[in-house]
């Protein structure tokens, strides 16, 4: 029998910038602290909220820390105010401690501030519940709504304004698709708002499991579409299944799906991963992208080749005329299956590895399967430069393999220019 999964690391929020001032607060604080040393070896960490930075206020607050006696940390969030900036630095705070569950002792009226930016700046993954005071406070200064709804604009606009984690974006790119026809590129780590280890800087994928909420995400999307030249389009991002299944767009979209591939001007494909295998394709003679998820189970299925047949059938493209980039995912030196699973790819494609088992490299197996379905061997570029191993460059991709389930994610894009217009889109 497995063992039970660790309780998540508690915080307690102690909301005095929006107490009613009776006491009731130091009471609900007083329960919260015997209730986490009754409920986990480490206890609880306390974030004070304390609105006032003059000596009093201060003084409070830091006396109310110093009492903790619930176990963890006590940390005072001063000058605290209901606004974007304030929440994200009790969003850091919550991060640096490892807290994914949130315990708010507030009244009715901070809750009602503090909704929105719960749901604007942390994803699904964290858990808050609210322990309201005895609340002297009239109905109308309840305005759970109005600050749901504000929020969302708030923290876009603020996080629009924080310097780049890591330096400025960078995107890696390859000289066999012509730039005059198509604009492409890998993603790498730097240049976006993410702050949590795994996730710093540019992660792009949001997820019920990940500490980024879709705010954090789209401020990083909108980041790489600026650097990359693509803004004010959005990312179409693969919804991955790690299958072999192709959406041509302007088709009904399937729930899932690891490939895409369009023949319309100005449509982004994004093909995410953390150390699987993106791969981008361009026909610049048809006038067509496409863009492939290839894990080990979407490479065992033939997600590349079945890219390549969309793009055939679907789109009037010719095998011989589709240029194929790799881009970065785990190498060989750093992913291993086990015999079973190695035995189902090629024999060149797997080899021993120092640290036992053995290694599968995902980029030869995907080059192998290409070229069987018609791709010129010199239409695929995938050596070191735009395909280099994940999970040895901390510095520059994320990788699952290396930072576990916790971790960001890259992604290759690919689009057709839309100032080429019809025909081919090859130069002259």
């Amino acid at each position: 029998m497995s063992a039970p999964a660790p309780a998540p690391t508690v915080a307690v929020l102690l909301d005095l910038a929006h107490g009613c001032g009776c006491g009731c607060a130091g009471r609900s604080l007083r329960q919260e602290a015997a209730r986490s040393v009754a409920g986990a070896r480490t206890g609880a960490h306390l974030l004070v909220l304390s609105a006032t930075g003059g000596p009093a206020g201060g003084d409070a607050a830091e006396a109310t820390a110093g009492a903790w006696s619930g176990g963890g940390v006590a940390r005072v969030l001063s000058d605290w105010r209901a606004d974007a900036a304030s929440a994200y630095r009790l969003k850091c705070s919550a991060d640096e401690l490892g807290a994914l569950s949130l315990r708010v002792i507030t009244s009715r009226r901070g809750r009602a501030r503090l909704l929105g930016y719960e749901r604007a700046l942390f994803s699904p993954l964290y858990t808050w519940t609210y322990l309201l005071g005895c609340d002297r406070e009239d109905d109308d200064d309840d305005d759970d709504g109005g600050g749901v709804r504000e929020a969302d604009d708030e923290v876009a606009a603020y996080l629009r304004r924080l310097p780049s984690v890591g330096g400025p974006v960078r995107v890696l790119t390859s000289a066999l698709i012509p730039p005059e026809c198509f604009g492409h590129g890998f993603s790498t780590r730097a240049g976006g708002v993410s702050r949590v280890p795994t996730l710093s800087s540019l992660n792009l994928v949001s997820s019920p499991k990940r500490r980024d909420s879709a705010a954090v995400v789209r401020e990083n999307r909108r980041r790489l579409a600026l650097h990359a030249g693509f803004y004010p389009r959005p990312l179409h991002v693969l919804k991955v299944e790690h299958g072999g299944r192709v959406w041509v767009c302007g088709q009904a979209e399937p729930e899932r799906y690891d490939a895409a591939v369009t023949d319309r001007p100005g449509t982004v494909l994004a093909a995410p991963g953390a150390d699987c295998l993106p791969l981008l394709f361009a026909d610049p003679v048809a006038g067509a992208v496409g863009a492939a998820h290839a894990g080990w189970r979407g490479t065992l299925l033939g997600v590349a080749t079945a890219t390549v047949a969309a793009m055939t059938t679907e789109l009037g493209c010719v095998p011989e005329d589709i240029l194929v980039v790799s881009g970065p995912s785990v190498g060989p030196c750093c992913f291993t299956l086990e015999p079973e699973r190695a035995a189902r790819f090629r024999p060149e494609c797997v080899r021993p590895v120092r640290a036992g088992g053995l290694g599968v490299d995902l980029r030869l197996a995907n080059r192998l399967q290409l070229q069987e379905a018609g791709i010129a061997p010199h239409h695929i570029h995938d050596d070191e430069g735009v395909a280099p191993c994940t999970a040895c460059r901390p510095r520059d991709f994320f990788s699952h393999a290396r930072d576990g389930a916790h971790f960001g994610s890259q992604a290759g894009f690919v689009w057709i220019r839309e100032e080429r217009g019809g025909g081919s889109l090859l130069p002259g």
